[in-house]
């Protein structure tokens, strides 16, 4: 359809006349907001024709609110008269064309119509192809057949078309940024920003304003205005990572961007709208920060709305040689070798290995081997100096059914859920501190 605005009726009766019939229906709008409310209702209107500007409304602000309720029309300005400087302006501005409501510009109104039309059909396809490549794409590079790791991507799959805030859950290296980033590019937001953020990276002051900007002046060495990352992702999705190291004041203000979309830069007192999706990680057990008070429950009960928890390296097992085939080609690439691939006494070791670092630490072992390898294949000789010797006993431990192995997993398991608190560890052992350092001693269990 293509939409026709003067607030001369007679002009944009002249026009619906004038216009061939093979452009396609034409509807005409003497009113802003008539032409406003017709453009939100009806997704079939292609091109928008404005006319002279309508009372206490500039043709600059009309273009603007037009775009805005679809950026694919195409819009063609036709004024009575006009200047150089006020076409630049709108072109700037999104304007398709502009044309005097002359003769010629009369003439040439047909032909624009068309190209305007042509233009939007490009880029519209352009677009979609673009759209269904991310789409297949986003998840490809996210290696694993596992059932446990496959359940994971249907997760994000389904909540990706949405605006929920996601929470993800997992050990350390497990991959959460990758999976924000193909949530974010599966969404509709794929063509807008990405931006990330490492919580417990920064201290307090610092993150609040990386977060949330500040006014100059807002505090020493604040010499300008700066915008935070929020704003920065403005339209598209922000990726907080480590989310369970945030300071609790900042935590109230992240719970106000979630609920109501709006931020307070430092040191301003107006507060500023933002369209963000957020997408949060953390290694640590919430629930558990909530019931010591050291996380908000509301914030919590906010970003859990829809969560996924990443299986560690470890309890995906099947999924070791297909990551380092994946990385062995990521590194060839990389350094221009030709290596084949692994001896099978290497990948036995990579699948015996306990992945303390899970994917993380694969891929820099995977690097190492690379560097270290000069033979067509890669051989365990490439491993780090320890890795072998942990491996026999980590192997050992796991393939034996002996109390004092099976005591010695269940302390590493521990070791592991409480993130390497020995205290805490004891605590849920039920034993001494001391009786832990000793068994963690004999078992050889430390880092």
């Amino acid at each position: 359809m293509i939409a026709i605005f003067d607030p001369q009726p007679d002009f944009v009766q002249f026009l619906k006349d004038r216009l061939p019939e093979e452009l396609g229906k034409r509807r005409g709008f003497s009113q802003p907001e008539q032409l406003l409310d017709a453009l939100a209702e009806d997704e079939g209107t292609k091109v928008v024709i404005i006319g002279e500007a309508p009372d206490k409304v500039s043709q600059l602000r009309l273009l603007k609110k037009v775009i805005k309720t679809d950026p694919t029309l195409r819009v063609i300005i036709l004024p009575k008269q006009g200047k150089v400087s006020e076409s630049v302006r709108l072109i700037r501005a999104g304007a398709f064309d502009y044309l005097l409501r002359n003769s010629e510009g009369m003439d040439r109104l047909v032909v624009s119509i068309e190209r305007a039309l042509e233009d939007r059909k490009v880029k519209t396809e352009l677009k979609r192809i673009k759209s269904e490549h991310q789409k297949k794409g986003s998840f490809s590079g996210l290696i694993g057949k596992s059932k446990t790791f496959q359940q994971a991507i249907d997760l994000a799959k389904k909540v990706s078309p949405t605006t929920t805030s996601v929470l993800l859950l997992g050990e350390t290296g497990t991959g959460k940024e990758m999976f924000a980033r193909a949530i974010h590019n599966f969404s509709p937001r794929a063509d807008q920003p990405f931006v990330a953020i490492n919580c417990s990276a920064i201290g307090r002051e610092l993150l609040e304003s990386e977060m949330f900007g500040h006014k100059k002046g807002a505090f020493t060495g604040a010499r300008a205005d700066k915008k935070g990352l929020f704003e920065m992702a403005d339209g598209g999705t922000i990726f907080l990572d480590e989310i369970g190291e945030m300071d609790g004041d900042l935590q109230a203000k992240l719970l106000r961007v979630l609920e109501y979309g709006e931020f307070y830069k430092v040191g301003s007192p107006k507060p500023q709208q933002v369209d963000v999706r957020v997408i949060a990680a953390t290694n640590r057990h919430l629930e558990k920060a909530v019931d010591e008070g050291d996380f908000r429950s509301d914030l919590f009960f906010r970003l859990s709305v829809f969560q996924i928890k990443l299986p560690s390296l470890n309890d995906r097992p099947e999924d070791i040689q297909d990551l380092a085939k994946h990385f062995l080609k990521m590194f060839n690439s990389k350094t221009g070798r030709d290596i084949k691939g692994f001896s099978s006494s290497y990948m036995k070791a990579l699948r015996n290995h306990y992945w303390k670092g899970n994917i993380r630490e694969l891929k820099n072992t995977v690097e190492r081997s690379v560097i270290l390898c000069e033979e067509d294949k890669i051989s365990t000789e490439t491993l780090p100096f320890n890795f072998a010797d942990h491996d026999t006993e980590g192997n050992h431990r796991r393939n034996s059914f002996s109390l004092a192995d099976m005591e010695a997993l269940h302390i590493q398991n521990v070791l592991r859920h409480t993130n390497g608190n020995k205290s805490e560890a004891a605590r849920l052992l039920d034993i001494g501190l001391a009786t832990l350092y000793r068994k963690i001693k004999a078992y050889d269990l430390e880092e």
